[in-house]
């Protein structure tokens, strides 16, 4: 025992000497790029876990006979978008080009040379680009993500790989490359801090068209066009799973700064964060108490959601008070706008374009209302909003971002989608969609055991 332990104290006394010199050679300059960098790549697992959150709350939005497919294709899809944006998607989104796609940096090889020679418009931050990489991978599988709740229930298996592909390929990173990769919107100085409009209205606007043109699902309309109720069949999914995308959000925005170091402006930006969040789920409960005479649990989900949604452009610009009215007047214009399209024969299983289109559109005229002067100018984007004597001129430029962006994916999912309508197919047929995704496209249940009870009780699910 003596040996060993004299052993152990002659190996720590040569290694202690080597480890002080090697700390004594650390500058304050790379302990910082270190530090940011543990903090992106903790952020990037953040809105990666983001996956699980949408996996379970789309599963238990959904019917029992189609919840092992949502949840499974959520990786599949995940898959499909990181190989499409390492070869493609981030060229184009943050390659070096002209105002409309980048035109260097594909198939990313994670060394820094060709950082430094294809992607000028991350060189603000030392980070390494492997990391950056995997952070802004993270942000485009969020919105591939968020398209799908337009396809639930119905839409045949081969539409999600071709239509991922070309979602990550050639439509998220030209918007992304416009707002973020040094774009037109970007010299025009639009304010979308995470992703309002980049992430989130991209994949809602996807979404939207997918709705349209696979039609509404067996049994949600009757024949005077009223509809009908298809509840979801595990409600506690949903919350957990919106719980997780709560959390996630935390590396969605405050990892956005894509530093730790400085005054700690990331936690100032998850505080907005936050409490935009509370005061959108309170809101939108409250106001289906109100509206239905029953607090409605789906709508409280539906408004926390809608706020990081909405908060997610501003929570860099604004004043915390004002992140709780951006956060209230998501939850409840979502709440509304939900009845409306479901009313006018719009089957959105999972209410995307209401939660990430209609919250994104607000919330990125938002900080055009309420951006300060010394946030703007902290952030080094744009300028005051209209409250804060910016004028209309910063709202302008939201608005217009907007509508480009609306307009430019509006235009290419009604494209992509038209013509595999027309060729392979959008829509599994009537007697697949009746026994269910699980079992036509996988050949077996999500939840066998309660599939078999119900199936011998005459249930439907």
């Amino acid at each position: 025992m003596v040996k060993k332990l004299l052993l152990a104290f002659g190996v720590m006394s040569l290694l202690f000497p080597t480890l002080a010199f090697a700390a004594d050679e650390a500058t304050i300059p790379q302990l910082t790029s270190a530090i940011d960098a543990v903090w992106v790549m903790l952020a990037a697992i953040l809105v990666i876990f983001m996956q699980a959150g949408f996996a379970l709350l789309e599963a238990g939005s959904t019917r029992m006979k189609n919840a092992g497919h949502v949840a499974g294709k959520t990786i599949l899809t995940f898959g499909l978008c990181a190989i499409a944006f390492w070869a493609v998607g981030f060229g184009f989104a943050f390659g070096d080009g002209n105002a409309f796609f980048g035109e260097t940096g594909f198939f990313v090889t994670g060394l820094e040379d060709q950082a430094a020679a294809a992607f000028g418009s991350l060189s603000f931050s030392d980070v390494p680009i492997g990391i950056k990489f995997l952070f802004q991978l993270a942000f485009a599988g969020v919105s591939l993500a968020i398209a799908w709740g337009g396809f639930a229930e119905r839409a045949k298996l081969p539409v999600y790989f071709i239509f991922g592909i070309l979602f990550t390929v050639v439509i998220y990173p030209i918007v992304a490359h416009w707002v973020w990769g040094g774009g037109w919107l970007s010299k025009l100085g639009m304010q979308d801090f995470a992703g309002s409009t980049v992430v989130h209205l991209q994949g809602a606007t996807a979404a939207l068209v997918a709705t349209i043109l696979l039609k509404p699902r067996i049994g949600k309309y009757n024949k005077d066009k009223t509809p009908n109720l298809i509840p979801g069949h595990n409600q506690v999914l949903s919350v957990l799973g919106v719980i997780i995308l709560w959390i996630g959000w935390f590396g969605f925005n405050p990892g956005s700064t894509l530093s730790a170091m400085g005054d700690g402006f990331f936690g100032y930006i998850a505080l907005t964060t936050n409490m935009a969040a509370a005061a959108g789920g309170v809101a939108a409960l409250v106001i289906s108490w109100m509206y239905f005479g029953k607090a409605d649990i789906p709508s409280m989900l539906n408004g926390v959601l809608a706020a990081l949604v909405a908060i997610t452009a501003a929570c860099a610009f604004v004043d915390t008070w004002a992140a709780i009215v951006i956060g209230a007047v998501a939850g409840i214009v979502t709440f509304f706008t939900a009845q409306w399209f479901e009313k006018a024969g719009i089957d959105d299983p999972i209410y995307a374009f209401s939660v990430h289109g209609i919250a994104g559109i607000w919330g990125t005229l938002s900080t055009g209302l309420f951006a300060t002067p010394e946030l703007s100018g902290k952030v080094g984007i744009g300028g005051a909003g209209l409250f804060y004597g910016g004028g209309l001129h910063q709202l302008g430029i939201q608005a217009l971002g907007v509508f480009g962006a609306l307009a430019f994916v509006l235009v290419l999912s009604f494209i992509i989608l038209g013509i595999l309508k027309a060729t392979i197919g959008l829509r599994v047929t009537e007697e697949e969609e009746i026994i269910g995704l699980d079992l036509s496209e996988h050949g077996s249940y999500g939840y066998p055991e309660q599939m078999k009870k119900a199936a011998q009780n005459g249930v439907s699910v």
